[in-house]
């Protein structure tokens, strides 16, 4: 174990202070896919040509309601500080923080096998909803069952967890900043952490992924519906469909912590609000992505999660795709338990061990 600072530890904190250029441009381009104006959910397209289509007015409608996206003026260097290195049998895990825009650091946490041979593939991995945030995911505390950065590192994968807005170390007021929702915040947090990824020189920035749990695997969806540098995704029991949530009684979805315009501007409707998962299951498409959840959740609804999966499906064949879309339902409860976490680990080797 050692501390350092901006500059310090050697080589280790050196290459975390690097940022990729490319990433900037990155940014732009999510932007750009993502404008237009939004109302109602866009019905599928019959024909594959008019997807593209499809996608920007899913990604406007999400806007409507979360808020916009920020543009290139927020990206400023990452300049990452490294507060502390712990180095554990398989790999070390350095304690950071980085700048996700003007006025505001993220904490994150960086695990990097200490066997591996070249460049590795990386996973994002982002944490259910507890006050331990990022270090439960990262093996520094909380459930075992949780702490999937920690495996994926073992099973030689480089891997991030970042504490999401106001959930472990970090704290944030989002209004503050002009965002219009936590969430927004969240996923411009999440682009800024992929950036961070991209710049590691242990890291294939075409083998990257996201995985999450819960809250965490609703953020993975998100993030990977506007940055599509996001290669595959894994999600456990992160959501459901709008009208399967809750009988349909949106207000917990519409906190001031979460979408407060799901009151605002939808009366907390499912009906009135112009998006549903299937929509951002099928905006992710054809990247490889896969969804699990439990028959018994008593949070995200298990009927709604196969509605969606089967919505979205037809995006996937239309592209040809279908071997990249999968769902896999369990017996229990809201948990990420091992035979979950096994498939999802069986599915990132599939597509980020090429």
């Amino acid at each position: 174990m050692s501390g350092c600072t901006k500059g310090g530890a050697g080589a280790i904190a050196c290459a975390l202070v690097m940022f990729s250029l490319g990433a900037l441009a990155a940014g732009d381009a999510v932007r750009a896919a993502a404008g237009g104006e939004g109302s109602a959910r866009p019905p599928l397209p019959a024909r594959r040509a008019d997807l593209r289509a499809y996608r920007a007015r899913v990604l406007a409608n999400l806007q409507d309601v979360m808020g916009e996206l920020p543009d290139s003026s927020r990206r400023v260097p990452l300049d990452v500080i490294v507060a502390r290195i712990d180095t554990l049998a398989r790999f070390t895990r350095a304690t950071l923080t980085f700048a996700a825009e003007p006025g505001d650091r993220v904490p994150g946490m960086l695990l990097v096998p200490r066997a591996r041979s070249g460049r590795a593939p990386a996973v994002l991995c982002l944490h259910q909803a507890t006050p331990l945030g990022m270090a439960e995911a990262a093996g520094a505390g909380g459930s075992p069952d949780m702490d999937y950065a920690a495996e994926l590192a073992e099973r030689g994968y480089v891997t991030l967890a970042i504490d999401d807005p106001n959930f472990g170390e970090y704290r944030v007021d989002p209004r503050a900043l002009g965002y219009a929702s936590t969430t927004m915040k969240g996923v411009w947090n999440r682009i800024r952490a992929v950036d961070l990824l991209e710049s590691r020189p242990e890291v294939d920035p075409r083998r990257i992924g996201a995985l999450g749990h819960s809250l965490g695997g609703c953020d993975a969806l998100l993030l990977a519906a506007f940055d599509p540098r996001v290669r595959v995704v894994v999600t456990n029991c992160g959501f459901t469909s709008l009208r399967r949530y809750a009988g349909g009684d949106l207000s917990a979805w519409s906190q001031p912590q979460f979408m407060p315009r799901i009151a605002e501007r939808y009366g907390n409707d499912p009906a009135r609000v112009p998006f549903d998962f299937a929509d951002v299951l099928a905006a992710i498409s054809p990247r490889p992505l896969l969804v699990l959840a439990a028959e018994k959740d008593g949070i995200y609804d298990v009927r709604g999660v196969r509605e969606c999966v089967a919505e979205a499906s037809a995006a996937y064949r239309m592209q040809h795709a279908s071997a990249k879309l999968d769902a896999e339902y369990f017996g229990g409860y809201h948990h990420f338990s091992e035979p979950a976490r096994k498939a999802a680990y069986a599915w990132l080797d599939r597509w980020l061990r090429r």
